[in-house]
């Protein structure tokens, strides 16, 4: 199932949240071999875990990490302004509408539907609480998966080539993309909103309502 939790309620899921920094690290440093740092717990963490961002975890049968990612507010620190923005020819991106994604994560045993499951819970939060777009940036191994997933995002900028191209690139909000998404990932769009629902309430309030 899909959980969405702000990074001060990750404490009532020690396990879920243990293997999500702990698979970012085998991922991001061992497998891709990017210059993250990985703490002595064996995790991969950096200065925007420290602002309670929201994570989308996608938690497997038996509780543990399948693959997650990272969101907080363009209208705050984001990686697409602070560490990326040279990609954008400096124009930061900046609304209230416009969220960002970051450490987009797949454990190594996770199963077929869990990167279009975690793709999935971008269209309800932008269905849910009416944001136009979600930024981030992304390697050039990610095209053809989000290709695959079924839905891909307006490319904005890119440095490098080949497989060393990153790119920065915004994925506006479409019912069809969400409908689309939801098919090939297996999940019944009904059930991926009553996910969200759980986790937001009827309301569908968010705690970066103030922020933004």
């Amino acid at each position: 199932m899909l959980r969405y939790l702000y990074a001060d309620e990750l404490h009532e899921f020690p396990a879920l949240a243990d293997g999500m920094f702990r698979d970012r690290a085998d991922q991001f440093k061992t497998r891709l071999g990017w210059d993250v740092y990985v703490n002595e717990k064996g995790e991969e963490r950096d200065q925007y875990d420290d602002l309670n961002p929201l994570y989308v975890i996608w938690e497997e049968p038996d509780g543990s990490h399948g693959g997650s990612m990272r969101v907080l507010p363009t209208t705050g620190p984001v990686m697409v302004n602070e560490v990326f923005g040279h990609l954008n020819e400096g124009e930061p991106i900046c609304s209230p509408l416009i969220w960002e994604v970051t450490r987009f994560c797949l454990s190594r045993t996770a199963s077929p539907h869990t990167a279009g499951a975690i793709m999935l819970s971008g269209g309800e939060m932008m269905e849910g609480f009416g944001l136009t777009h979600i930024a981030g940036v992304f390697d050039a191994r990610m095209i053809r998966i989000y290709r695959l997933i079924g839905s891909s995002p307006i490319v904005l900028g890119f440095e490098g080539k080949g497989r060393d191209q990153i790119s920065v690139g915004l994925w506006p909000y479409s019912a069809d993309d969400c409908n689309r998404v939801a098919e090939r990932a297996g999940i019944p769009r009904e059930l991926s909103r009553l996910w969200f629902r759980t986790a937001f309430g009827p309301a569908k309030q968010h705690r970066f309502a103030l922020s933004a």
